[in-house]
């Protein structure tokens, strides 16, 4: 089903869609307008199901995404994924209808970095990107029938056989003029460049192929190179790079006016085919049968969620007479709960319901007014031994004791006491208080204690 939801169009639209169908049409919208990409992220959540498909999502510290990889992908991989592997993964976008979720179906995974040569790679990627020398706007439209064909590449290399017998296939008419240079080693940029240089100012081809076989990072560094970057960004000539394989990607591929996932396929692009048409229903029967297979893999995708959920009959069944007899067993409890609060409620109601007993009441009264009469006896006693502990510790420190003892308190004319007869002085008036009364004398003589 096509749909077409257009904003500030509502009232234009034809039917309302159900949540199946919003999800295909979300999911056809990715999969058209979003090329197939390169995503390099750390692995999570790896679940690797019994049907062969691979789960899991690919994070970095700001967000993560969904992905799976199908039985038939993930049988490729060279290497076992772990939780917590850097990789590097080729995936187009899509969505999981099921479960309307943005996911990331995988066609192929490697290992993340190679070192030094990896990071100056990205280095050198990011420098140029500033430039804007990838961006699409500059990049230009090859020529529908090109008169010339011009292939940079090595001689003795076998992307140029290849690159050969598929131009002769597809357009024998079409003459191919080969600028030979080295595409590996330390003199290869330079001679590429030379090479790029030779083909604009000669200008005897429509469109230019810059093409090398596989190899590792080493192998295709000179292709990373800045000066051959600048030189096919520089070249008046559309130029097309295929360099590699289909999973290798190097600099001059994002400079290139397109790029080609191998040298044969750089080959077809520019080439016109008189067979094009019986391809194009081949491609389109292609595209069938990979719609056919997605099917197929989401099919068992839903297959693999719905087995993780299922659970067997014999289980869902234990767990409902587990629940049933815990139901029952809460049920007598309350029952037995309830009868035993409705008997003691009747028990209460039954004692307040008795007549009163008149002998008891008097026997209850005559014990409270003994209780009540032995109670004051012994607060009186226990007050009157509180005054008679308090009288006698006022006693122990009453001045009038130390008198009665024979001691006597004598204060000079200034009413001071007397402490030390040293401060007494010949003539002296003095009182001396005794325990019954005073006596006022005069001081004949002192006489300090001696040391």
């Amino acid at each position: 089903m096509n749909a077409e939801i257009r904003p500030g169009n509502h009232a234009g639209t034809r039917e309302i869609l159900t949540v199946s169908e919003l999800n295909r049409v979300v999911a056809g919208i990715l999969e058209r307008s979003l090329a197939m990409v390169r995503v390099e992220g750390e692995l999570s959540n790896v679940v690797r199901a019994a049907s062969g498909h691979w789960y899991f999502s690919l994070k970095d510290p700001g967000a993560q995404v969904r992905c799976v990889m199908f039985r038939g992908k993930a049988r490729h991989v060279d290497f076992v994924p772990r939780e917590g592997d850097r990789v590097e993964v080729l995936a187009f976008a899509t969505l999981y209808e099921a479960r309307g979720e943005f996911q990331l179906n995988v066609e192929a995974m490697r290992r993340a970095g190679a070192g030094d040569l990896y990071r100056r790679f990205l280095e050198l990627k990011e420098r140029l990107q500033k430039e804007g020398l990838f961006d699409a706007t500059r990049k230009r439209a090859l020529p529908a029938a090109p008169a010339a064909i011009g292939v940079v590449t090595s001689p003795q290399a076998a992307a140029l056989r290849d690159v050969l017998t598929t131009l002769r296939r597809r357009a024998p008419a079409i003459p191919v003029v080969v600028y030979p240079t080295q595409v590996q080693g330390a003199d290869a940029p330079a001679q590429i460049v030379a090479a790029i240089g030779r083909a604009a100012a000669r200008r005897d081809c429509d469109v230019l192929l810059v093409v090398r076989g596989g190899g590792s990072i080493e192998d295709l560094w000179s292709f990373n190179d800045e000066r051959v970057a600048r030189a096919i960004a520089a070249c008046p000539l559309p130029v097309v790079v295929g360099v590699g394989h289909e999973t290798d990607f190097t600099i001059a591929d994002f400079v290139a006016d397109l790029r080609a996932p191998t040298p044969t396929a750089a080959a077809e692009l520019v080439a016109p085919d008189r067979r094009e048409l019986a391809r194009g229903a081949h491609r389109l029967a292609q595209r069938l049968r990979a719609a056919m297979l997605r099917a197929l893999d989401r099919a068992g995708q839903r297959l693999d969620t719905g087995t993780r959920l299922l659970r067997p009959p014999s289980a869902q069944w234990r767990d409902r007479a587990r629940r049933v007899a815990a139901l029952a067993q809460r049920l007598a409890a309350a029952g037995n709960a309830q009868r035993l609060r409705r008997s003691a409620a009747l028990e209460r109601l039954a004692a307040r319901l008795r007549a009163p007993r008149a002998d008891l009441a008097r026997q209850r009264l005559a014990a409270l007014e003994r209780r009540l009469a032995a109670a004051g006896r012994e607060a009186l006693a226990w007050r009157a031994r509180r005054v008679d502990s308090a009288a006698a510790a006022l006693a122990l420190v009453s001045p009038q004791a130390v008198l009665d003892r024979g001691y006597a308190i004598v204060t000079g004319e200034d009413g001071t006491v007397l402490r030390d007869a040293a401060l007494a002085r010949t003539g002296e008036q003095v009182s001396v208080r005794l325990a019954h009364g005073s006596i006022d004398a005069a001081v004949t003589a002192v006489r300090p204690e001696q040391g």
